[in-house]
Formats: structure tokens, C-alpha cells, sequence
């Protein structure tokens, strides 16, 4: 077994115990080093950025060949397509994200806590990872309703780029592959980015996420680096008693899907489609534990009409 093999084990074994034990393996592992990582033009010096790069696209890569479910093509500019009990669910969004910082945290690792270092607020505090302990309503996270984020965590082809050159390099260096989540033209249906949404975006998104709180708890990355990528590509999920749901704020939980097996089709006839699949799918080691964030959404859900491919209002 060479090295990389038992790095992507080893990341597989700590992502699996979840979050709260991933200190522990952290030794385990061996970190890339700072200089590693571009610096970003602002922001603190351990601050790393990678923005989606159009001239990395190759024009090879046939997009439109990608599985898409008919009805994503009929959702207005602020909807997005979910899953939840097992039927495809429509998410329209009222207002834009946001992300929650405690006064006391100290989330760029710059030596002052938040209320002290407005500077902080410069660019949006997403982070996996890392956990606030209110949503935006002031409510507590036990209060708020979860919206489970699935992440592609394996490549289905390594002949297509990453966002850009330079964030394909550092993930192969990081994990020994790069993750369909950060491909332009991913092996799987998605519903983020929707089809009217560029790569790396989505509608009421933000552009870019830190992925530094979970990369460095892995041992990947020295603690205290910022690892923002662009949004990564990804399905929603609802508990089944949430799929209609008036507008209100989500609190986003993050599930890495490491078998292509296990990966939802755009009908949603296969794959994870419901919490109790999710659940299952975990315990078979085909996604990693839940992953806490500070990131919430805003929007209401509907379960749209089985064979219908519409919802009540939907402009068709």
C-alpha cells in the first residue's frame, strides 16, 4: 500500500467518526505546508483563495450531455431542486445566505475574537466545519430546522479540470484525487449549480466557502488556514416532515458522498432521497458523518405533484 492510499484511507476512517473525533487522527496524516497554498491578494497571510477560472474549462467536456431532470429547466431564477421522503422538492428562495459568527470566535485564526476585528467581516465567514451557536433568527441551532448539503466526494473521470488549474493541483495534493464537487463538468447530476446557474454558483449563494476548519481538523493543512474554494457542487436534502415548508431559515449540514453508488440521479428514482437513505448510506461507509457549518439559506420547500413535474404557482 503506498502513501496515498493510506492518506485516503485514514481521511475516510476520521470523516466517518465525524467532526469531534477528527483532532484525534489528525497525527495520522501529513499536512501540506503553507507554502503549498496561493496567497490571496487580501486578507490575512493565512488566508488561501482559488476563484473559478472559464479559460480552465476544456471544450471537450460536452456539458450538455449532462443528466438533467426535465423540471430544473422550468424553475424560476430564485429555485432550486432538493430531495426529501423520497420525491423531488422545490426550494424558493426569499433572501440571500448568511453565515454566523459568534462575537467570541476568532474564525481567520488572526489572534483577535470577531467583536475585536471587524476586518474579519471583510469577505463572507462560510465555513465547513465550523460551527455557530445561533441562526440569524437569534434562534438556537436545536430550534432550526436542517437542510442537509451533499457534496460529491469521489472523481468519476480524471480527464475533467477542477474550477481552475490551481485548485485542481492543491486537491490532488491534499487528497490524492480530484472530487467531483469541484469540477466544472461533474460525473453526476447536480442540483447546485441549477441550469441556468454559471459553474461554481447558485442562486442566493455565496461564491466561495472555507473549507479550512475540516481540511486542517484532518491534519491536511496546518491549523488556522483559510481554505476558501468556490461553491462546490452539491444536492439538497430535507427531513420528511420538512418538504413544505413555509420561507424560513436552514441550517446547513454537510454530508460528503464518497460512492458514486449511493448519489441521487436527477429524478431522484436512486440514491439518497430521503433522511432514513442518508442515515443508511453513513452507516455503510458511502458518506461521511454529518458536518456542521456556520451557513444558513432562506426559503420555503414544496413537494411538487407526482407526475406532474409541477408545483402549485410554478411558472411552467
Amino acid at each position: 500500500m503506498n502513501f496515498d492510499d493510506l492518506k485516503r484511507q485514514v481521511i475516510r476512517l476520521v470523516l466517518s467518526l465525524g467532526v469531534a473525533s477528527l483532532t484525534a487522527c489528525a497525527s495520522q496524516t501529513s499536512p501540506i505546508g503553507q507554502a503549498d497554498l496561493p496567497s490571496s491578494s487580501a486578507g490575512s497571510p493565512n488566508q488561501s483563495s482559488y476563484t473559478f477560472d472559464p479559460s480552465s474549462v476544456d471544450p471537450s467536456e460536452d456539458a450538455a450531455s449532462k443528466e438533467i431532470d426535465p423540471l430544473a429547466t422550468r424553475l424560476m431564477r430564485n429555485e432550486t431542486l432538493g430531495f426529501g421522503a423520497d420525491q423531488l422538492i422545490v426550494f424558493n428562495y426569499k433572501q440571500q445566505f448568511d453565515c454566523v459568527v459568534g462575537p467570541f470566535s476568532d474564525l481567520n485564526s488572526i489572534g483577535k475574537p470577531a467583536d475585536e476585528a471587524p476586518a474579519q467581516f471583510a469577505s463572507p465567514e462560510c465555513a465547513v466545519g465550523f460551527s455557530s451557536k445561533l441562526a440569524p433568527s437569534g434562534q438556537t441551532l436545536a430550534q432550526t430546522d436542517p437542510l442537509f448539503i451533499l457534496v460529491p466526494f469521489f472523481e468519476t473521470n480524471k480527464h475533467t479540470g477542477a474550477f481552475s488549474k490551481a485548485l485542481g493541483k492543491a486537491l490532488k495534493k491534499l487528497f490524492g484525487f480530484v472530487p467531483d464537487a469541484f469540477k466544472t463538468n461533474p460525473g453526476v447530476p447536480v442540483q447546485c449549480p441549477a441550469p441556468k446557474d454559471s459553474p461554481a454558483t447558485c442562486t442566493m449563494h455565496p461564491l466561495q466557502i472555507n473549507l479550512g476548519p475540516l481540511v486542517a481538523e484532518l491534519g491536511l493543512i496546518p491549523k488556522g488556514t483559510n481554505l476558501d474554494v468556490p461553491l462546490v457542487n452539491h444536492d439538497h436534502l430535507l427531513n420528511n416532515s420538512t418538504i413544505n415548508q413555509k420561507a424560513e431559515w436552514w441550517r446547513l449540514v454537510v454530508v460528503l458522498v464518497e460512492d458514486p453508488k449511493a448519489w441521487p440521479n436527477a429524478t431522484g428514482t436512486t440514491g439518497i432521497t430521503s433522511l432514513a437513505k442518508l442515515r443508511a448510506a453513513q452507516m455503510n461507509k458511502q458518506a461521511s458523518a454529518d458536518v456542521p457549518s456556520n451557513f444558513f439559506l432562506f426559503f420555503s420547500s414544496y413537494a411538487t405533484h407526482k407526475g406532474t413535474q409541477s408545483m402549485p404557482g410554478m411558472h411552467m
